[in-house]
């Protein structure tokens, strides 16, 4: 995947992450970072069950990247709460 591709996956991913658990989006940078740490997260995590992680841009991968996302978005909501 290219640059690009991660950025578009990484937006998506990152606002629907956003969305499902705070109910506001984070801001257009937050999501996109959020989105591609949570695709690599989540692609990892996926890897260690035996499925293909993060494969291109499309729907699999999307599904695995906002998983990540909700995962990184949770931890980063408890680190910032304790600051």
């Amino acid at each position: 995947m290219g640059l690009l591709s991660w950025i578009i996956l990484g937006l998506i991913a990152g606002f629907i992450g956003s969305k499902i658990v705070n109910k506001t989006g984070s801001g257009l940078i937050l999501d996109i970072v959020l989105g591609v740490v949570g695709a690599i997260v989540g692609g990892y995590l996926v890897s260690l069950t035996g499925y293909a992680g993060v494969t291109g841009l499309n729907l699999w991968s999307l599904l695995v990247a906002v998983i990540g996302a909700i995962i990184v978005l949770l931890v980063y909501r408890m680190v910032v709460a304790r600051t």
